[in-house]
């Protein structure tokens, strides 16, 4: 928990339960077991809310792990800080089976040969066993469309 939580004239139960480090959830289930005070009702909204004194009470049953009723609480330690967000890692977008070959369909379309993503997903595989990574679009749709079309002739269509 961070020692310089800001202290505001009044707190949302979410708010209050992410001062503390814990989910909306276990905060409830405290509150429930009378670990923590229960919440004012804010006078204009009817919303459940801590005014001050309320949020010093449970920062420092937090901080002491004793809670308003006398009673020691173990809490888990957190997974991360307070007030700090997760780091982004951005990886390269994987694009569903179903949409990965989504342009290639779409072109082969153009061209009326009808084909699934998994019957697309075979003949690349087949025609390009190394990957198809720094090969021109224009020369997968080509090999795709000689091997569609020597596989379903347009003068025997059903084949």
């Amino acid at each position: 928990m961070s020692e310089n939580i800001v202290m505001k004239s009044a707190v949302s139960v979410t708010e209050m339960a992410r001062m503390v480090g814990l989910s909306r959830a276990r905060f409830y289930q405290l509150v429930k077991k009378g670990t923590f005070p229960p919440a004012d009702q804010d006078s204009a909204s009817h919303r459940p809310c801590y005014l001050e004194k309320k949020q010093r009470q449970i920062l420092e049953a937090r901080r002491r792990n004793c809670g308003v009723d006398g009673k020691p609480i173990l809490f888990y330690s957190r997974r991360r800080d307070l007030g700090q967000s997760k780091k982004v890692v951005s990886r390269p977008a994987k694009l569903p089976k179903d949409n990965q070959h989504a342009e290639l369909i779409d072109l082969l379309a153009q061209v009326k040969i009808t084909v699934t993503a998994a019957q697309v997903e075979v003949a690349v595989r087949q025609e390009f066993p190394q990957g198809t990574d720094g090969i021109d679009s224009s020369v997968v749709l080509t090999a795709l469309i000689a091997r569609f079309r020597s596989q379903n002739p347009p003068d025997k269509p059903g084949r």
